[in-house]
């Protein structure tokens, strides 16, 4: 008896949470973003969740789930299972992750490919690393970059940009609207490097970011 009240108090419980949920979802897409960062890649995406007023319900940002790319798929496909188990799924799952020296990088790549249901997990990969992205949005440039030693590929990057962004550090707020009037160039720009990799069979470098830019973009259209 005791058991079934139990049983009987957790599924109201969950009922009202999802009731709670669903009141406060507006009417467009609900969609994770799963970042490799604690704080550079979920700073940035929090700051294009709030410039473009998207609810917190809809859109979940996500830093906490390590810096390895398999575990950021693993991350995405738990919070995939526990929102569709509570009746609310997420349209969308984004994993944002980065090439760098990660042993498991073309694992996470093969991992979001077969992930289901299918057409809602997406790879949101940048070589070397996200601020290539952030690059983009003062110069275009599809020279490799490769890691030597004492000097990785990201920091070879992160000098780059500091000669745009003197002031820029990694985890730093305010970006995307910092860098908000050369959004649509730099858009342009990693299409086009995007493009320009695939037609020379290589990844190096290229960014996908601008994908799940847009795409929040047009979340209230």
């Amino acid at each position: 008896m005791g058991t079934d009240n139990l049983f009987h108090k957790r599924k109201a419980r969950s009922s009202q949470s999802l009731k709670r949920r669903q009141a406060k979802r507006e009417a467009y897409k609900k969609i994770l973003i799963v970042c490799e960062g604690e704080k550079t890649e979920p700073n940035y995406f929090e700051d294009v969740r709030e410039h473009y007023q998207l609810n917190t319900v809809n859109v979940e940002v996500r830093g906490d789930c390590g810096s390895d790319p398999v575990s950021i798929i693993k991350f995405a496909k738990q919070r995939y299972r526990e929102e569709r188990d509570a009746g609310d799924p997420f349209d969308k799952v984004y994993c944002l992750f980065d090439k760098d020296d990660h042993a498991k990088y073309l694992s996470a790549l093969a991992e979001v490919d077969s992930a289901v249901p299918k057409n809602t997990f997406f790879a949101i990969n940048s070589v070397p690393c996200f601020e290539y992205w952030l690059l983009l949005h003062f110069t275009y440039s599809t020279r490799p970059y490769q890691s030597v030693p004492g000097n990785s590929a990201g920091n070879q990057i992160l000098r780059e940009l500091k000669d745009y962004m003197p002031d820029y550090e990694k985890g730093s707020g305010g970006v995307f609207t910092q860098l908000l009037g050369q959004l649509e160039r730099a858009k342009s720009f990693a299409e086009r490097s995007l493009q320009e990799s695939i037609r020379n069979k290589t990844d190096n470098p290229c960014t996908r970011v601008h994908h799940l830019v847009s795409d929040l973009q047009s979340l209230k259209a």
